[in-house]
């Protein structure tokens, strides 16, 4: 297609997500929470009124096709600037721009595509003429603003949040090119239900890439004897093959997804853990970082419940290593399963807390002299050892009323098992030297 327009000598090739881009409020499809009727930015554009604002959404749903609708909508002057690709110089020079059309009435929306990438300096040169109002400032991310932008910048505009554009609205956007682009229509391109729909689910929420996979599929799609060019699933799945599913190692969807596979295993269920997992593996995460992550869980979330899910989840790691993909993945899923369907726990992990803020507001405290080790009679005549009682002499081999907390701490009991799995007969024991451990203490306070 792109070649037969180049050699026919007309108008420089223009994307056909560039040429599909809505003019209009009407046409933008997709983030009816932000655009529908009532909301804020609707209210906006129909009242003529205007606010600085960041968008924040994944890559294809429409942020800088909404600035662009906004600027037109109120007849603003549009400045587009990358945050990749420009400096101070840029910035300065776009500035000066807006002030001129300030000067004669006009409004100016300055257009910071990627703004996340501007570092704490760049971010604070809009803030004087954000204020002043020589510009509306509209920036695009990708990633989590509270994170990556300045609270003084964030503090002067008003965040919405773009979602993944649903397979239905993936299926509107490409029904629209079929019928609407001048070019595709010259064609004569037919899609069949299925190839449509196989397209749409490829696209993973992202309305530019189903344009480039419509833009590709056409192009190879050969015509038939009537000059119908048609296009099936066989075609769609030659076009989509290599195309990866959005994950951005370090981003946000990296740690949404991690967090999801985490929870479903604390959750007890084995299948959402599977499918978020091979989400990621899909994605293309390094399964070394899953096989981490995973033996976090075992300790975190079930512990003592099931001791025997450290060693599955070690077992996958080190599995992993020596297999590789994608036959060590089978074993990350193993441990993932097992550690879904376990008992769970997390005393351990509340008790390890519990432990470690006493011990960080703590660190002065002496140690009792009947723990200490007294390996010289110099030591044993300073009173080292005295009194403590060997646990293995004892009856039941434990030493009911000894202490062994700092003498100003008193006693604590971090560690509570729960009634699941493992931890239950543990709780049982601990109960159990528990109840000896009063009983032994209350006879000394009354001989005393």
């Amino acid at each position: 297609m792109t070649a037969e327009l180049f050699a026919e000598g007309k108008q420089p090739y223009r994307p056909l997500a560039d040429r599909m881009r809505p003019q209009g409020l009407a046409d933008y499809i997709g983030q009816e929470h932000i655009t529908g009727q009532g909301k804020t930015l609707s209210q906006a554009i129909d009242n003529q009124t205007l606010h600085s604002m960041v968008f924040w959404g994944p890559p294809g749903t429409g942020k800088t096709t909404l600035a662009k609708i906004i600027a037109n909508s109120v007849k603003a002057h549009f400045i587009n600037l990358s945050a990749v690709l420009s400096g101070v110089k840029d910035i300065r020079e776009a500035i000066a721009q807006a002030r001129q059309w300030q000067a004669q009435g006009d409004l100016t929306i300055l257009f910071v595509d990627e703004v996340h990438r501007f570092n704490k300096s760049q971010q604070d040169a809009f803030l004087p003429y954000v204020e002043d109002g020589t510009i509306y400032f509209i920036g695009a991310t990708t990633e989590n603003p509270s994170f990556e932008l300045n609270n003084a910048l964030l503090s002067r505009v008003k965040t919405y949040v773009l979602k993944s554009l649903s397979e239905q609205a993936l299926i509107t956007v490409i029904g629209n090119a079929l019928k609407n682009d001048a070019q595709i229509k010259g064609l004569n391109i037919e899609i069949d239900d299925e190839a449509l729909h196989m397209m749409a689910q490829a696209s993973d929420g992202d309305a530019r890439r189903a344009l480039n996979f419509l833009e590709i599929a056409c192009d190879l799609v050969e015509a038939d004897s009537t000059g119908l060019r048609h296009i099936d699933k066989d075609i769609v799945q030659d076009v989509t093959s290599q195309s990866l599913r959005r994950f951005d190692k370090g981003g946000d969807l990296f740690y949404e997804q991690i967090s999801a596979l985490h929870k479903s295993v604390r959750g007890s269920n084995p299948d959402a853990s599977l499918y978020w997992f091979c989400r990621m593996i899909d994605g293309g995460c390094d399964p070394l970082y899953i096989a981490r992550r995973v033996l976090r869980m075992a300790t975190e979330d079930i512990g003592n419940a099931d001791p025997r899910g450290v060693q599955l989840a070690l077992a996958a790691w080190q599995t992993y290593e020596r297999l590789g993909s994608p036959e060590g993945e089978l074993a990350i899923a193993q441990a993932i399963v097992f550690l879904a369907c376990a008992a769970k726990s997390n005393a351990l992990y509340s008790a390890y807390n519990a432990a470690m803020k006493d011990a960080r507001n703590s660190a002065s405290l002496d140690v009792p002299e009947h723990l200490r080790n007294a390996p010289t009679q110099f030591m044993k005549e300073l009173g080292y050892g005295k009194d403590y009682r060997y646990a293995h002499d004892e009856d039941e081999g434990f030493a009911a009323g000894e202490t062994y907390f700092p003498e100003s701490m008193g006693e604590r009991e971090y560690y509570q098992p729960v009634d699941r799995g493992l931890e239950a007969r543990i709780k049982e024991k601990l109960d159990h030297l528990r109840t000896l451990n009063l009983s032994a203490r209350s006879k000394a306070e009354k001989k005393t």
